[in-house]
């Protein structure tokens, strides 16, 4: 199963349905935050997509969780936008709060900074921000050989 990974669209509807449409057979799509309104109105045209979202900081107002988990096929995500654990600063409290959740793969945003890393059964991955000039996405790939993350340049 393939899950398109989303964060800091800051208002860009124009990018994140171009995130949308270059990952068809992505059945989930997460966003990690900064961008709740353009991602509920983009909800509305890819109705077979599961869509899920944590607030950020930008997200004023918002009801949304700060944290949010998935599983699929054994696989738990732990995601969130990151400002509540610090991230610019370090990985740490965002690696310690994935892990005593059992997560095997840890999404977050926030730096708008891409990052793949793994650390001891952790998948680590910031798709970095939807908007701007280098603006990039990322996958999870879940497949019976294991996680496969990766980051993509916003075509």
């Amino acid at each position: 199963m393939r899950i398109l990974v989303l964060s800091d669209s800051h208002g860009d509807d124009s990018a994140l349905r171009r995130a949308l449409l270059s990952q068809p057979k992505a059945e989930v799509v997460i966003h990690l935050g900064d961008g709740e309104v353009e991602f509920q109105r983009a909800r509305a045209s890819f109705p077979e997509k599961m869509f899920l979202q944590v607030r950020g900081n930008c997200d004023w107002g918002s009801d949304l969780p700060v944290t949010g988990t998935y599983e699929v096929d054994g696989v738990k995500i732990f995601y969130t936008h990151g400002h509540a654990y610090g991230v610019k600063s370090g990985l740490y409290n965002a690696v310690c709060a994935a892990r005593e959740q059992g997560a095997q793969v840890l999404l977050y945003g926030h730096t708008h900074k891409a990052l793949m890393d793994y650390d001891d059964g952790l998948h680590i991955l910031n798709p970095g921000a939807l908007s701007g000039w280098q603006a990039s996405y990322g996958t999870v790939d879940v497949t019976p050989q294991g996680v496969v993350t990766n980051v993509v340049k916003l075509p």
